[in-house]
């Protein structure tokens, strides 16, 4: 067991080298391009293995006075020169773009997508990306050509889930040597706060729902039924058409014309008991309902206001206001 201050001072000391490894502050700009200076190469297990070999071979050789145990060591001597060259080759020089990272829930993972690419005429093999402790996920890249690694990292709370530093090596091709090198894009990824399991049913009474002049879903014509969803309002269930039968699931009626359903979901509407993450929870519960359902929706939170409308775009602004909620700003 090894005691908590040597953990420690191995901890400061990998920490100093990053920096100076890296080169320049992070985040790094892009393209980042893995310089031979940035590229370092030690032996692994299997390589100190090799060298141990070789040594056992050579003084059995000189004991004996046998030429050919001399060769062969100078063979495979040769043989994990060659080995080292190939494996900071596999490395050295390769480009590192910022990719796409879409907005995911707290709770779930996301899944940061950087642009490697090869300029050489030469393929890049069995090359490994990792974040820290997470499982490394393994990528070549053709010759001349690009390829994209998606690096999951678990988001655990709402807000900008910066990129850390990122572990780029290669053992390839006989994994005497282990070549690595480190890099850290300019990349975040926005985490929605987690919906609320169970969330009080969507704010219907008074003035947060009424009708608005707007094409789509309205109450002027009846113009179907389909399966009730929750966030629908209770109005427009379909009760007779559910009493005429035996069994199935609840029915609502839709309308078409110009007087859509609108609903206000405010800040104030939630009970002052919840505390603001779970408030956060809650309205995040009423915004993916209310957008399931077609409705047009507009939120309130302090120091934020979103005039009722609908559909992805309205959706991904109230989730993003809700993610980078301040309660202490406003």
């Amino acid at each position: 067991m090894i005691p908590a201050s040597i953990r420690t001072l191995r901890h400061r000391l990998h920490e100093n080298f990053v920096r100076w490894a890296l080169r320049v502050r992070a985040p790094e700009p892009a393209p980042i391009i893995l310089t031979q200076r940035r590229v370092y190469v030690l032996p692994t297990r299997a390589g100190l293995a090799y060298a141990a070999a070789l040594l056992v071979i050579l003084l059995g050789a000189m004991n004996y006075n046998l030429s050919l145990g001399h060769a062969l060591v100078f063979l495979l001597a040769g043989l994990g020169i060659v080995a080292i060259l190939h494996t900071f080759r596999n490395l050295a020089l390769i480009e590192i773009r910022p990719g796409r990272c879409e907005p995911v829930f707290a709770g779930g993972a996301a899944r940061f997508e950087l642009v490697l690419e090869n300029r050489r005429s030469e393929q890049r093999t069995s090359l490994r990306l990792f974040l820290g402790d997470e499982v490394p996920m393994e990528i070549d890249i053709d010759a001349a050509s690009t390829a994209v690694a998606a690096l999951p990292l678990p988001a655990t709370q709402r807000g900008w889930l910066p990129l850390p530093r990122v572990t780029i090596e290669t053992t390839w091709p006989l994994g005497l040597v282990r070549a690595w090198s480190y890099a850290a894009p300019d990349m975040r990824c926005l985490v929605y706060p987690s919906p609320a399991a169970k969330a009080p049913p969507l704010p219907w009474g008074g003035d947060t729902a009424r009708g608005n002049s707007r094409d789509g879903r309205g109450a002027d014509d009846f113009s179907g039924l389909r399966n009730h969803q929750d966030a629908d309002p209770p109005r427009h269930v379909a009760w007779k058409a559910v009493a005429r039968q035996q069994s199935g699931p609840l029915l609502t009626k839709l309308f078409s014309g110009s007087t859509a359903e609108e609903i206000w979901l405010t800040w104030d509407a939630l009970p002052v008991t919840l505390d603001i993450e779970a408030r956060l929870a809650v309205l995040a519960r009423w915004i993916l309902d209310a957008d399931n359902a077609g409705l047009a929706w507009g939120l309130i939170l302090p120091g934020t206001r979103l005039t009722p409308h609908h559909g992805p775009e309205h959706l991904a602004a109230g989730l993003r206001a809700l993610a980078l909620f301040d309660h202490g700003a406003n």
